[in-house]
């Protein structure tokens, strides 16, 4: 359906020049019959044959008044063109404010809509790649300079045994980030290049969701945070290591953002495709703007960095769903957050 009606469009637009190039064709040959009307009332042409004016100064007279007549006609329905051609230099110098208010036709006006929904499109990614880049700087560079300024600062003979340890202990935590955010990066490069599944087996999600949760026991116990798991018994087909660090991921962040206290429900249900996987936290309401990005690589809804993480583990999230033709969404409100994973 979706092809008929873009033939037709591509019909119409046809018609509609076929239409400009006829009227000019027949301005041409209206002009030139009144010129030779006109020479004959003159007694240039005898009889309206070409006694005096040879033809071939007829057809040039009629090549020239076609040529004005079409450079003419020609401005209006090209000058949607033109400005296509201005606004489209525009774009590849970086101006992405340009926008195109195209009149005529529909198919001129759509034109018109789908160019203003590219350039938004092109905007908004070269305004990710800029904060992409400047997080990536950030998220490398500030545990490289808390390595290098403690390790100067060991050198010092005036520490205490307890300083001392203090800035081992930074410095051992500073490396494990980096070492994270390392190891992260390329589990995310070697999976965006992956456009196939491979590894499929049918394996116990619930038995798997239970193991991470014994995984996090530690930092579960750490932030006093109580565990609902309401689940049934569901099997599901897909690469086992790369859905456990969905649920890893997602668990992670659940419990980073929950308060001391609170509470983390996990449901698992069955459903007639696969399964539905739900994680809810208690946490503080993630706003609408934050949403729209929360999956982006290196989007941080802190912009201040005081958040431990880097970016990385919703976007691996995302991928590894995606590959497993699931979906993976994110709702919140003021009582908290929840992550649905259908599978």
């Amino acid at each position: 359906m979706s092809k008929l009606k873009a033939s037709l469009k591509y019909f119409r637009l046809t018609l509609v020049f076929a239409f400009v190039v006829f009227l000019i064709m027949l301005s041409t040959m209206l002009l030139t019959y009144c010129g030779a009307s006109l020479l004959t009332g003159l007694g240039l042409l005898e009889g309206g044959g070409m006694a005096r004016v040879p033809l071939f100064i007829f057809c040039l007279t009629s090549v020239a008044v076609g040529t004005v007549l079409a450079a003419a006609f020609s401005r209006k329905p090209l000058r949607p063109l033109r400005e296509l051609m201005a606004a489209t230099d525009r774009v590849a110098d970086g101006d992405y404010s340009v926008r195109l208010s195209l009149k005529g036709p529909e198919e001129l006006r759509t034109l018109g809509e789908k160019f203003n929904h590219m350039v938004e499109e092109i905007g908004s990614v070269e305004m990710l790649r800029t904060d992409f880049v400047n997080s990536f700087s950030h998220e490398f560079k500030t545990p490289i300079v808390s390595i290098r300024g403690f390790a100067r600062a060991l050198k010092w003979e005036d520490l205490t045994d307890d300083e001392r340890s203090e800035y081992l202990d930074i410095i051992i935590n500073e490396s494990e980030r980096l070492s994270s955010l390392a190891a992260n990066v390329l589990y995310l490069s070697k999976i965006e290049n992956q456009t196939i599944l491979t590894g499929k087996t049918r394996f116990n999600l619930s038995e798997q969701l239970r193991l991470v949760i014994a995984l996090l026991d530690q930092k579960l116990t750490a932030k006093k945070l109580d565990i609902v798991f309401d689940n049934q018994e569901c099997y599901v087909s897909g690469n086992e290591e790369m859905l456990r660090q969905v649920w890893i991921n997602l668990l992670d962040n659940a419990v980073k953002f929950s308060p001391e206290g609170g509470q983390i429900d996990v449901v698992v249900q069955e459903t007639e495709n696969g399964a539905v996987v739900r994680i809810r936290n208690q946490g503080e309401e993630i706003p609408p703007e934050t949403q729209e990005h929360i999956f982006d690589k290196f989007y941080q809804g802190d912009r201040s960095h005081s958040t431990e993480g880097n970016g990385l583990g919703l976007a691996i999230v995302k991928k590894i769903v995606d590959l497993h033709g699931g979906t993976v969404s994110v709702a919140s409100s003021p009582a908290g957050s929840e992550f649905t994973v259908a599978l």
